[in-house]
């Protein structure tokens, strides 16, 4: 194994939490909740729980009660996936979207059924020590007495809120006189602490079968909306069996499509191939491969993945060696290319991560998607819905295109790392596309340069976009000179950025754990 090198050479306000529990979140309230449970006797799992009901709490711009959930965990000596997406309404037939061109981004015919509660009871049920209730309480408290709003809060808030106010239920929910919460103003939302009790009370029963679910399908009954009780009603969590690519010794672990992760596999295989270490850390040639391996992973994944149900090529096609080995082969060193998706043979999100001292490592992440999502919020619980439908398409014949009763094609995605069968690392990168990019880059950095988790955090991302690529400010110029010269369209983005996504990493050493949270938003790791 690599040693690590424990320099900081990036521009950063954070230092790594060395500890034997540890818990990393995108916010300071939600890590301390995850602490609490493992102060009160509870695991890893709990832990995670706890953190992520707080979040719907205090970072309602980028995820709220009515969202879906994605989890990899390692317990008791093996992985465990769960898959905690919800699938469209039985309505949505393409003729419902008769007339457009492409998937709404807001309102109703942008919700699919939320996940994201039955997720949280079904790993509570599975993993969790303490009672589901007790998990609830630091979110409760928010929601009732309140909280400061952060300045990186307040900015994202204010940004989003007016091309939503116009959604059903939005303004009254989040907008409230027209204005948002400044930094360092105290948000009370009190029928949200209703509705985390409620379905805390129920084991999310409620939000399913019961009075929320009521309440949802009345309000877009009144509004415009499709979804059904039968449609919630439906809703099952699906355990899965991570997908696995090796790189240098370390095996990235993803949740399986309808998901994005098996880009960040299939361009972490075709690096595998390359002499990364030869070009240099940080070096314009070692960007320029990962972004063409990006590049390539990419238009497989918007040809060929959707709901495993309409898929047409097996995912181990899809990871086959030689197939990568050949993709690899059309990485040309000295220019940018456009690719193309191949032929295999047939055959606004938050994340967090939790370990603790008896083992139990929690990969977690959930989202309403594009921040707030898609503007509806039902009236008197605080339950903003998410806008995961606009992952379908409407290309008739299409593997992705929209149909009743399917998952669109996904973006959040949890990572996990092991060596020789044994954990190593849980980790995730945020921010859409950015995702399945963001873990191809820390695992270069931590398989081929032995890079330590706060620097794999704190170095400059690229984000590969339609036409262009993406770099962060403080990108050395020597590489985005070198990235021009090579063909590349480059746009370096404005400083404090949030496109490049955060990251959040718990490493597992032989004498305790090493968490890292990202110096972009409020991120904090704490132990004990």
């Amino acid at each position: 194994m690599l040693p690590f090198d424990w320099n900081f050479p990036y521009p950063s306000q954070k230092m790594p939490l060395l500890a034997a529990n540890a818990v990393s979140t995108s916010q300071p309230l939600a890590s301390q909740a995850g602490l609490r449970m493992l102060y009160e006797g509870g695991n890893a799992v709990d832990a995670a729980l706890a953190a992520a009901m707080v979040l719907t709490v205090v970072e309602p711009v980028m995820n709220g009660i009515g969202g879906d959930l994605f989890a990899i965990i390692w317990h008791e000596g093996r992985l465990h996936g769960i898959n905690a997406s919800g699938r469209s309404p039985a309505a949505w037939t393409l003729d419902h979207f008769r007339g457009r061109a492409t998937m709404p981004v807001t309102g109703w015919d942008a919700v699919t059924v939320p996940g994201q509660v039955a997720g949280w009871r079904a790993l509570s049920e599975r993993f969790g020590k303490l009672p589901f209730e007790q998990l609830v309480q630091p979110a409760l408290h928010y929601a009732r007495e309140g909280f400061q709003v952060t300045p990186q809060i307040a900015r994202l808030w204010a940004r989003q809120a007016p091309n939503l106010a116009r959604e059903p239920g939005f303004a009254e929910a989040f907008f409230r006189d027209g204005r948002t919460p400044q930094a360092g103003d105290r948000w009370r939302f009190p029928e949200q602490a209703d509705t985390l009790a409620d379905i805390a009370r129920t084991g999310g029963d409620s939000f399913y079968r019961g009075a929320l679910a009521q309440k949802i399908v009345d309000f877009a009954q009144r509004t415009g909306g499709a979804m059904t009780l039968a449609d919630l009603a439906a809703h099952e969590v699906q355990w899965v069996e991570p997908l696995r690519q090796d790189f240098r010794g370390y095996t990235l672990h993803e949740i399986p499509p309808s998901g994005q992760g098996i880009a960040a596999l299939a361009a972490l295989g075709m690096l595998d191939r390359l002499d990364l270490e030869g070009m240099g850390l940080d070096s314009p040639a070692m960007y320029h491969a990962m972004i063409e391996a990006m590049k390539l992973a990419f238009s497989d994944l918007h040809e060929h993945i959707a709901d495993p149900a309409a898929m047409r090529m097996g995912l181990a096609d899809l990871l086959d060696p030689a197939y990568l080995a050949q993709r690899a082969a059309l990485i040309d060193p000295a220019r940018a290319s456009t690719p193309t998706a191949g032929t295999p043979k047939l055959g606004g999100t938050v994340y967090l991560a939790a370990a603790d001292a008896d083992g139990t490592m929690v990969s977690f992440i959930q989202s309403n998607f594009q921040g707030f999502g898609s503007g509806v919020v039902v009236p008197g619980t605080g339950i903003s819905l998410h806008n995961r439908g606009i992952g379908f398409n409407l290309r008739p014949g299409h593997v992705n295109c929209v149909a009743p009763g399917k998952k669109p094609m996904h973006t959040i995605i949890p990572g996990f790392v092991t060596r020789n069968g044994q954990p190593v690392m849980a980790f995730g990168v945020m921010g859409g596309s950015m995702q399945a990019q963001g873990h191809m880059q820390m695992l270069v950095r931590l398989g081929a340069f032995g890079q330590n988790p706060q620097a794999m955090s704190d170095a400059p991302r690229f984000r590969v976009e339609p036409g262009e690529v993406r770099l962060e400010a403080h990108t050395p110029a020597a590489v985005v000179d070198g990235l021009r010269k090579l063909g590349h369209t480059v746009e370096v983005s404005e400083r404090h950025s949030l496109d490049f996504g955060t990251a959040q990493l718990i490493y597992r050493s032989d004498e305790g754990y090493i968490a890292a949270s990202d110096s972009r938003r409020d991120g904090q790791a704490v132990g004990y």
